[in-house]
């Protein structure tokens, strides 16, 4: 069984300060990716990672940029899975040279 964990408790994880605690219960950030092309390949990465940890987050790839929202869905609201998945996409953008910007969350 999954532990849910507060958006407190999140937010004082390392690895993850590319994210913010929103108000739906996610956790989210904007990757500025400058072009599509460069969105298309985090998306891939991020797709590769959720995929390998069997914990999908919604993502949605516009021009100049990706969003991405991660919650857990069998508790609806936040647990250490979200951590980790979240600092693994933060590391798989920061490796493609792709800033995050939170606030655009």
């Amino acid at each position: 069984m999954v532990e849910a964990i507060t958006g407190e408790e999140f937010a004082a994880a390392d690895g993850v300060a590319d994210w913010r605690v929103l108000e739906t219960g996610q956790v989210g950030t904007v990757f500025r990716t400058g072009s599509f092309a460069k969105g298309v390949e985090l998306v891939t990465r991020i797709g590769a990672l959720a995929d390998a940890a069997n914990h999908h987050p919604d993502v949605d790839l516009r021009y100049p940029s990706v969003t991405v929202r991660v919650s857990t869905h069998e508790i609806d609201g936040l647990s250490q899975r979200d951590v980790e998945l979240a600092r693994a996409i933060s590391a798989a953008a920061q490796e493609l040279g792709i800033e995050a910007d939170p606030d655009g969350a």
